[in-house]
């Protein structure tokens, strides 16, 4: 099942269902006498690559994800952090987001860029609070490492200590995560640190598995909603990962209600 969810929302994502439409639309063109169909959803394929490429609309689609949750701050006062609700956490967890093990790089390049993003921001919080300890998540599933096990190197390269690191490496999905480490923090209060668009799904997750996280969300996409001028509408490849973003959160999202996992 885990497979089939991975395979099939490959095909719904932006750039191949408009290719598949455009697609359609050319076989129908060379193929068929059916020409103003075959025009039509030629146009439509483009048209949509174009709109999903625009920093208009893919801010639009993945804003709101975004924007559910606020930023995680703590009152520094005197060199210390405040007492405050949030000061009691004991427990900074940091989600995965990615990897592919190659010795031959260096460890920030065998990791996905959100999730070297998280991996800082969960170190920023934890310093701020020092008796609580940093879960690492993230398992395999072609990779002969888990991912946890590769934060954990760069956890240490950049000064965390071995003794305050828990690592999660048995993990696939966001799912397992929230099963796993529910063993972990028990009902302790915790930070839950992932990308800002992948936070709404994480807290209900986590939330339905009986938990109470505080948002910590990091690796934002639209730092600024508005924009102005020519490039507003002008393609770019990184539109279009905006767009396949909230696509992504989006079926996520409709998967775990379908499932009942939320």
């Amino acid at each position: 099942m885990f497979l089939f969810k991975k395979i099939v929302s490959k095909f719904l994502f932006p750039l191949p269902f408009c290719f598949l439409i455009a697609l359609a639309g050319l076989y129908l063109l060379w193929f068929t006498k059916k020409q103003k169909a075959g025009k039509a959803l030629v146009s439509i394929g483009l048209v949509m690559i174009f709109l999903f490429s625009s920093n208009f609309v893919a801010n639009r689609l993945v804003f709101p994800f975004e924007n559910r949750y606020s930023k995680f701050e703590t009152q520094i006062s005197e060199g210390k952090a405040s007492l405050k609700p949030q000061s009691s956490i004991r427990f900074v967890v940091v989600l995965g987001g990615g990897h592919v093990t190659n010795t031959e790089l260096p460890i920030t390049s065998q990791l996905n860029e959100p999730v070297i993003v998280r991996l800082i921001e969960g170190i920023r919080i934890q310093r701020q609070y020092p008796e609580a300890k940093l879960i690492l998540s993230g398992g395999t599933i072609r990779d002969p490492n888990p991912q946890a096990k590769l934060l954990a190197e760069l956890a240490l390269e950049l000064g965390v200590s071995e003794k305050d690191i828990i690592l999660e490496s048995e993990s696939k999905d966001t799912k397992d995560e929230a099963l796993m480490i529910r063993a972990l923090v028990e009902n302790h209060p915790f930070a839950l640190v992932t990308s800002a668009s992948h936070m709404p799904r994480a807290m209900a997750l986590f939330r339905k598995a009986g938990m109470n996280p505080i948002a910590a969300p990091t690796d934002h996409l639209v730092k600024d909603l508005h924009g102005s001028g020519f490039s507003t509408w002008f393609p770019s490849a990184l539109n279009l990962h905006k767009s396949e973003r909230a696509v992504y959160e989006s079926l996520g999202i409709l998967w775990a209600k379908l499932r009942s996992q939320i």
